[in-house]
């Protein structure tokens, strides 16, 4: 469903209420043909208290997946934004070093930027994006603070607090990848568009007698279902599609080239 999820979501909402509209248009006509002689007055015969039980499962589910989705959303702008805070706060303690390690790491922490923005964040958005590839840029920035030489008391602090920061910053760029491969799965969608399709049904049945009654109440329950599809479906994947979460606040720390 890559394609779905990377189209705008007025798009989005086309796809969707066509896909739900065609699963409402096919219940509706299955039912009809099987109300017909006997089978109307059995399929008439059916509870509406059957409806309210189906439609508290199928309000549990969505409410469980909108819960993950907007998780996942909320992880990512926190690892985006602990990365940003860890590597601006590098730049500005590098101030403290020895004019030639300063501006050393500062191109190192603007290149590791460049890198996140231009290599990784698209990955991230194709789900692609691995923990098996190397930050080297961050990898030799914290070798290099781990291999200066403090002279002053100053320095000393100002290493250590650099170190803290790379590690948060390392830390904080797993956590983005981790969170960039989240996302509703194919069973989950089966088990939501299923119950959907089991509620229509039911919707129908209890409406066999009135054909006119039963299309309104399709309808209506239909626009309701796509309306939370396309939701689940624009955030689903937090670094993906038009409402997928930008490298903006990586962007701002980014320093200065010299």
């Amino acid at each position: 469903m890559r394609w779905l999820h990377e189209l705008p979501v007025v798009w989005i909402a086309v796809v969707v209420v066509a896909a739900i509209g065609l699963l409402v248009a096919v219940a509706y006509l299955i039912t009809v043909r099987l109300a017909v002689a006997e089978r109307a007055t059995a399929l008439s015969s059916v509870s509406p208290g059957l409806l309210p039980p189906i439609g508290i499962v199928l309000a549990l589910i969505v409410g469980f997946l909108a819960a993950g989705v907007w998780g996942d959303s909320d992880k990512a702008r926190d690892a985006e934004s602990s990365e940003a805070s860890a590597l601006r706060s590098v730049v500005l303690l590098s101030d403290q070093l020895p004019a030639g390690d300063a501006a050393r790491m500062r191109l190192l922490i603007r290149r590791h930027i460049e890198r996140a923005v231009h290599i990784e964040w698209p990955a991230m958005a194709r789900q692609e994006a691995s923990l098996a590839a190397i930050p080297v840029p961050l990898v030799q920035a914290l070798d290099l603070a781990l291999t200066f030489k403090p002279q002053t008391d100053g320095q000393s602090v100002a290493q250590r607090e650099i170190v803290i920061a790379l590690e948060k910053a390392l830390d904080a760029r797993r956590q983005r990848i981790i969170v960039s491969d989240s996302g509703i799965n194919a069973v989950k969608w089966l088990g939501l568009l299923g119950l959907t399709a089991v509620m229509l049904f039911a919707i129908a049945f209890v409406h066999s007698g009135n054909r006119t009654t039963a299309a309104i109440a399709m309808s209506l329950f239909g626009i309701a279902v796509a309306a939370v599809v396309v939701m689940l479906v624009s955030q689903d994947q937090p670094f993906t599609g038009q409402l997928g979460l930008d490298p903006d606040l990586l962007e701002e720390v980014l320093p200065p080239a010299r």
